[in-house]
């Protein structure tokens, strides 16, 4: 089969993919934004496979995509530039910087350590452009015109701290277990993981995730986006306490049956 139209067909499912993790949202934050189960990582593994320009294109496309999803934010827009400015700071070039992670592929770090590298950056980089967008744009608007940096700065971390930390921790998962150089993907060879361990990694993830989703939940003030402690009280340490423990026990045994000769054969056939 062609190689483009595999690759154009790999892109167009990713992005699909990414676009549905966009609208399933693990919290909806009171005052705008919102934790997603890292709609930004499919588009960006994409960039990490095929490279910064395909990656950069790749995420043109998905910034379009979000675009028409939240076209009710145009409405908000004072004038025709600052429509235009939304466009492009919040959606196009927010979502181009998923094309960071293909700077990072074939480099001199493992490919965990470099599509989770690749990944952060792209996510910081994301966050500036909203932090920009929101001290220009909507300043005087949903943003108070005065201190509209540092209102722009916290209000836009209120949900891109989280999402970072999910997609993060999601991308050091898949990268461990994927080898993302073969034409097939298939499990990363290099690792040695037993099935036993892969899956208790996956839970240890995913237990961690939803402390991030509980704690972040309430951090939002919902009258004004910025930070706020008073709802801390609100949350049940209880259940934050058992999945930070059952979070490491996984870790734990994940190490522990890392090396289990046994299912390694199992995976091999």
């Amino acid at each position: 089969m062609n190689k483009t139209l595999v690759r154009l067909t790999e892109t167009a499912i990713m992005i699909a993919l990414g676009t549905v993790l966009s609208i399933v949202k693990l919290v909806d934050l009171p005052y705008g934004g919102s934790i997603t189960a890292a709609h930004m990582l499919p588009v960006m593994i994409i960039a990490y496979r095929y490279g910064a320009t395909w990656g950069f294109c790749s995420g043109a496309v998905y910034g379009a995509l979000q675009l028409l999803l939240g076209m009710k934010n145009l409405s908000y827009a004072t004038s025709i530039w600052a429509a235009i400015a939304i466009i492009v700071l919040d959606y196009l070039l927010a979502y181009v910087f998923v094309g960071t992670p293909g700077f990072f592929k074939g480099k001199s770090i493992s490919q965990p350590a470099g599509l989770t590298l690749g990944v952060f950056i792209a996510m910081v980089l994301r966050y500036f452009c909203h932090v920009i967008a929101g001290c220009t744009v909507w300043a005087g608007l949903s943003i108070p015109t005065a201190a509209a940096l540092t209102y722009s700065l916290v209000y836009n971390a209120t949900y891109m701290i989280p999402e970072t930390i999910v997609t993060v921790l999601a991308a050091l998962y898949i990268g461990s277990v994927l080898d993302f150089s073969s034409p097939r993907l298939k499990r990363l060879e290099q690792t040695n993981f037993s099935l036993s361990s892969i899956c208790f990694n996956l839970i240890g993830v995913a237990a961690f995730i939803a402390d991030v989703c509980l704690f972040f939940g309430v951090l939002q003030n919902e009258d004004d986006g910025t930070f706020t402690t008073a709802n801390l009280s609100s949350l049940s340490w209880t259940w934050i306490g058992g999945l930070a423990i059952i979070g490491v026990a996984c870790f734990i045994f994940a190490f522990i049956f890392k090396n289990r000769p046994a299912e390694q054969a199992e995976l091999k056939e």
